[in-house]
């Protein structure tokens, strides 16, 4: 009898053994669906600037970081040298690149054939020159990791009176 019981005993644990087999998923296709459930075209927290960081609400963060770009860049840019040179530029715009390791990027966007070449040069060596030391900027974060961004932002240049 002991042997019987022994004998079904040991067919009921090798039957048993493919109970814990559990088929491993394809490392290929967890990675296309994680990366389709990502939204590549937002980030988690938008860049900052030291001014804003105290903000909580992500709206009214993202909205100080732009004004405080516009703002700086128009004191910086608009300073005498293109009202006088170019009085008929009321408005640029201003591609900002924001790197994970901080660093800022500007390049000025300008509408077909609405300025010469020659212009056009000039206004990007200002643009460069004034902007050089632009103060530290937080990139943005995507998933935890720093990201890079670009957005274009329209600065005034000349007001109206």
């Amino acid at each position: 009898m002991r042997k019987i019981i022994q004998l079904l005993f040991l067919l009921l644990a090798f039957h048993s053994c493919q109970y814990f087999e559990k088929e491993v998923p394809n490392e290929k296709e967890l990675l296309e669906q994680e990366l389709k459930k990502i939204n590549w075209d937002e980030v988690d927290e938008f860049p900052s600037v030291l001014q804003c960081d105290t903000i909580k609400d992500a709206e009214v963060k993202k909205q100080c970081f732009f004004d405080y770009l516009a703002q700086t860049i128009q004191e910086r840019i608009g300073i005498d040298t293109l009202r006088i040179e170019y009085p008929e530029i009321d408005t640029i715009n201003v591609k900002i690149t924001v790197n994970p390791d901080s660093s800022l990027e500007f390049e000025t966007l300008y509408p077909n054939d609405s300025t010469a070449l020659a212009d056009k040069t000039k206004i990007d060596s200002i643009l460069t020159s004034r902007l050089s030391d632009f103060p530290k900027v937080e990139p943005a974060i995507k998933r935890g990791v720093k990201v890079k961004t670009q957005f274009v932002l329209p600065v005034i240049i000349k007001m109206e009176k």
